[in-house]
């Protein structure tokens, strides 16, 4: 018979990628959790992770059961919080990804306000600017900017955004300030890039109608919070979804560029895996999410100081 905090390691397991690392969360000794998977695999009989000296990582056949035991901990989870009826009483892992730069200036404190409120809820947050597989990174939800191709995914509107060419008062001072789209082909870009693929077509809609603006990058990176650095640093203009900005710009350190030319919507949406049960939990933090990121889009509309 496999107990529960059995199938409690296995997850910590697959998650961090690390039997010491597993192991710490549970409060046990790595040589306590080796022994135990040892004994799990043989009750089992089959093997659910390849080990190296520097990883874990689970088998196809390890994959298999963990997304079993997954769902079976998910559907007990959710049985003691309906027994309970304690709404403020919820317990057990949500995993999140976010943008980085939206993740580290804006999502971190409401996190850190959700997890107090419920600390028997562990917060795992993922950063990065990447569209997440939410099955293969065994995510519960994942915040995302614009517009994605996947009909997989639940979708959940959390707030209108829009992307906007962004400087700082150094830079433009420098360097001069764009009139027209075409005008940003004689500046310094700062350029996203997803996968290897660089982000360099910008599209504007204005008087004189549409434009699409390739423009060669005096910088890329595939790290948007890096993106936003080198634009606070008065290195280049960068395109940006706007609540990514809108503190920055609130405060005079950055300016939003070619304000009579409208630029693509990007809305911030909320994903969730179609047909996945979601527990009590993660629809707790959603709704936390939504009220907090609503009340920020609110306080910080488009400007264009």
């Amino acid at each position: 018979m496999i107990a529960l905090d059995d199938l409690r390691l296995l997850l910590a397991v697959a998650e961090h990628g690390n039997l010491s690392a597993a192991a710490r969360q549970l409060g046990l000794l790595p040589a306590t959790a080796s022994a135990a998977l040892k004994r799990i695999e043989q009750a089992l009989g089959a093997r659910l992770f390849e080990r190296s000296t520097r990883s874990v990582r689970p088998t196809d056949a390890g994959a298999a059961y963990l997304a079993s035991c997954r769902q079976a901990l998910e559907q007990l989870d959710a049985a003691a919080e309906r027994l309970a009826g304690d709404r403020s009483r919820f317990a057990g892992p949500v995993r999140l990804a976010a943008p980085s730069d939206f993740g580290r200036t804006v999502l971190r404190p409401w996190l850190d306000e959700f997890h107090d409120r419920h600390p028997a809820i562990r917060i795992t947050l993922l950063l990065g600017d990447h569209l997440a597989d939410l099955l293969r990174d065994d995510l519960d939800c994942a915040l995302r900017y614009g517009a994605l191709p996947d009909s997989a995914f639940v979708r959940r509107r959390m707030a209108p955004s829009r992307r906007v060419p962004v400087a700082s008062p150094a830079y433009l001072e420098a360097h001069g300030t764009p009139a027209v789209p075409e005008d940003l082909r004689g500046h310094r870009c700062l350029v996203l890039l997803r996968g290897r693929e660089p982000l360099n077509r910008w599209r504007f809609a204005g008087p004189a109608g549409e434009r699409s603006i390739v423009l060669e990058a005096d910088r890329a990176t595939d790290d948007g919070a890096v993106l936003r650095d080198w634009a606070l640093a008065g290195c280049g203009i960068a395109h940006k979804s706007w609540l990514d900005v809108a503190a920055d710009v609130t405060a005079g350190r950055l300016r939003p560029l070619l304000t009579d030319w409208s630029d693509e919507d990007t809305p911030l949406q909320l994903l969730f895996a179609s047909g996945r049960r979601r527990p009590l939990r993660v629809d707790a933090l959603a709704d936390h999410l939504a009220g907090r990121i609503a009340a920020y889009a609110a306080a910080h509309p488009f400007s264009a100081r």
